[in-house]
């Protein structure tokens, strides 16, 4: 036995896409714990992988349960893909990162730090997932979209194009952040709200109900509730230093 590898690939196997791709059950071969907390012993099968470029020989990376990662993506580090996770395309699951449950990461996508998707979440396109981000629910991030730091995006969110959430953000029920906006400090989006085109929502501001903010808006504290906020708008702060 390499004493270098930490699993290997077993004879049983799976198909996907009518036969096209094979995947083969993972068999441990020595002990560890992963960054979830759960214990993998020598002998106990993992989850599904195309070719051991799937899954790192380093670290305490694990594909467990029923969870399967194909084509050219890697789990690497002390990443963990359980559940009925999948990880495909060309998507990079490394750091601590947790992709459980039923969720999907596909395309150029990347999963870091100690970001957790998990739920019907997916994350596609080349959006990138960072810092101790929980994305949930069957929320949505794609395109160029980047979510990091503390961020919680859930239920039917969608964070695309080249939009950013950072920070203590949650973008939550049927909220969409796209375009090229931020959200970001401890601010919060839900309802239907829609936040886009280069605008903001930070500080302790929340936009929620059918309210949407566009163009250049800054929105820094407050609750908007509807219409359309298109221009710069200043918080109560701002205003008293003039």
């Amino acid at each position: 036995m390499d004493e270098t590898k930490k699993y290997e690939l077993t004879d049983e196997t799976t198909t996907m896409f009518d036969g096209k791709v094979t995947l083969h059950r993972i068999r441990a071969l020595k002990d560890f714990e992963t960054a979830v907390g759960s214990t993998v012993h020598a002998g106990d099968l993992g989850g599904w992988i195309e070719s051991e470029n799937n899954l790192s020989q380093l670290g305490k990376a694990w594909v467990a349960g029923d969870a399967r990662v194909f084509g050219g993506a890697k789990v690497s580090d002390d990443a963990f893909v359980g559940g009925d996770a999948r990880v495909y395309g060309d998507a990079v699951v490394d750091l601590c990162a947790a992709v459980l449950v039923h969720a999907l990461v596909f395309d150029n996508a990347h999963v870091s730090g100690n970001a957790t998707v998990r739920d019907y979440a997916w994350i596609y396109g080349n959006a990138w997932v960072d810092g101790d981000v929980r994305i949930e629910d069957t929320a949505r991030v794609y395109g160029d979209a980047k979510v990091k730091d503390s961020a919680r995006i859930n239920e039917f969110a969608q964070v695309y194009d080249k939009a950013q959430v950072y920070g203590n953000a949650w973008v939550s029920d049927r909220a969409c952040v796209f375009g090229e906006s931020r959200v970001f400090n401890d601010a919060d989006v839900y309802g239907s709200a829609r936040v886009s085109d280069s605008a903001w929502v930070c500080g302790t501001a929340q936009v929620r109900g059918d309210a949407v903010v566009c163009g250049n808006a800054k929105i820094h504290e407050g609750s908007v509730t509807s219409g359309v906020h298109n221009g710069p708008e200043k918080s109560k702060s701002d205003r008293d230093e003039r």
